[in-house]
């Protein structure tokens, strides 16, 4: 099973990143490249504990489907959507949020299988690992601009 670690360094208070990181919203935004949308479950606002989104996205010119789930939640600390249905043969992405020098630090953990056996193992080393990873930098580059500047409250606001 593929692992990507990231970690991110962000001039914020943890709470701000922690919100931000589990906005649909935002998610929307930082995912404008493969046009992707929520189409059921939560589709804007904040995901809490045991919610659910659908997301709609075009990846590798294939129009997929992929439901997660919020199974862990420890506000601001930590979080983990884990995929209910879709192209994965499953994954769990782990987010962590720890108080580092005047903000915080996000690390990522994201465990997934590919689908389709030996193939899947292929496409992993070939390409799809690295298209993962920066999927989730492009995500987190997103999610450090909107904290590292006032952009943030068009996203949470008060909430």
């Amino acid at each position: 099973m593929p692992r990507i670690i990231l970690k991110t360094k962000i001039n914020a208070k943890k709470e701000i990143v922690f919100d931000l990181s589990r906005s649909i919203d935002l998610h929307k935004i930082s995912t404008e490249h493969t046009n992707e949308e929520a189409i059921a479950g939560v589709t804007s606002g904040l995901i809490g504990l045991n919610e659910w989104v659908t997301w709609r996205a075009k990846h590798f010119g294939v129009h997929q489907n992929l439901t997660t789930k919020i199974t862990a939640y420890e506000y601001p600390n930590s979080f983990t959507d884990e995929m209910v249905n879709g192209a994965f043969k499953n994954f769990k992405h782990q987010h962590v949020f720890e108080n580092y020098q005047n903000g915080t630090l996000m690390t990522d953990y994201f465990d997934y299988t590919s689908p389709i056996g030996l193939l899947g193992k292929i496409a992993d080393g070939l390409f799809l690992k690295k298209y993962m990873t920066n999927f989730l930098k492009k995500r987190n580059s997103t999610i450090k601009t909107f904290a590292e500047s006032e952009k943030w409250k068009q996203i949470i606001g008060n909430e």
